[in-house]
């Protein structure tokens, strides 16, 4: 998973959009998964190789055997809205 997620922020190999997939750009890397629409998340990337490194060094700490360590589950949460607003005259705001 960690040279995958390397390859992905180096724009190696791509992350093939299987859902939304409207104005995505096509890549021949997505040939690789039977795809034709493909982005590079590098951001996402980066916090996942980040999550990885972390839970790594966790298993060192607690003296577990690194190299068989796997993923079980991995849960990614909607963010909280923001609060929107609208500028009225004189300076007023109101909610949206």
């Amino acid at each position: 998973a960690q040279q995958y997620l390397e390859d992905v922020c180096e724009k190696k190999r791509c992350v093939p959009f299987r859902k939304y997939t409207g104005c995505i750009g096509r890549t021949p890397q997505a040939k690789e998964f039977k795809m034709s629409q493909g982005r590079w998340p590098v951001k996402s990337a980066k916090i996942l190789l980040g999550l990885l490194r972390n839970a790594e060094s966790n298993a060192e700490f607690k003296n577990l055997d690194t190299e068989n360590l796997t993923i079980t589950h991995i849960q990614v949460s909607m963010a909280q809205q923001g609060r929107r607003r609208t500028f009225r005259a004189h300076g007023r705001v109101n909610a949206y």
